[in-house]
């Protein structure tokens, strides 16, 4: 008799490996929550208990040199993703967004997916102590319907995976994977940098 295991879901984690890098990327996002009015305001009129340049910046790669320099970095990482997922792509994959949240105490993100993307990820830059950690989600479980309970001691059975990455950590995903971000019960902010690449 076998039992296999199917249907696995990928999650990559690395360090991003320059400090330099790290502390510009800091300042910058840092900059641009003192600077972006549109940001700004796009952040209070949704509620985003923070900064986020999701919906007013588009060019950040083209904008500063430390975020090009990401570029070039993730583009890396994200190529072994594709690899590593088997996927059948011709050409390589290509960045579609960048966007940059800063974070404050009681701020979250609820579940969410990115639709229209291949892969997508976070750089991580501060996470002070109690900051949301990222919680994915079994993609079956809402066709799980009379299905009980898992040992959560085995990993990879669990219905949901919490991360708590470190400040240098980039985590990619397939874009369809619903995750959230927990709500920050630490003091000062948590930034990172997010971002999806496309086919």
């Amino acid at each position: 008799m076998t039992t296999r295991r199917l249907f696995p879901t990928l999650l990559h984690q690395a360090r991003l490996g320059n400090e330099e890098l790290l502390a510009e990327l800091d300042h910058s996002v840092r900059a641009l929550a003192e600077d972006d009015m549109a940001g700004r305001r796009w952040s209070r009129e949704h509620g985003y208990k923070g900064y986020t340049s999701y919906a007013s910046l588009d060019d950040l790669p083209r904008r500063d040199p430390a975020f090009a320099e990401l570029k070039r970095r993730l583009d890396r990482h994200v190529a072994a993703f594709a690899q590593a997922c088997a996927f059948e792509l011709g050409a390589k994959l290509k960045l579609d967004s960048l966007w940059v949240n800063l974070l404050r105490p009681g701020g979250h993100h609820s579940a969410h997916i990115h639709p229209h993307s291949v892969v997508s990820g976070t750089l991580y830059l501060a996470l002070p102590p109690g900051a949301g950690a990222i919680r994915f989600e079994d993609p079956r479980l809402g066709l799980m319907m009379a299905a009980p309970t898992r040992d959560p001691a085995v990993e990879e059975m669990r219905s949901f995976h919490t991360v708590a990455p470190e400040p240098g950590d980039v985590l990619l995903w397939e874009s369809w994977l619903r995750h959230e971000v927990l709500p920050h019960t630490g003091k000062g902010e948590r930034i990172s940098v997010s971002f999806n690449y496309r086919w």
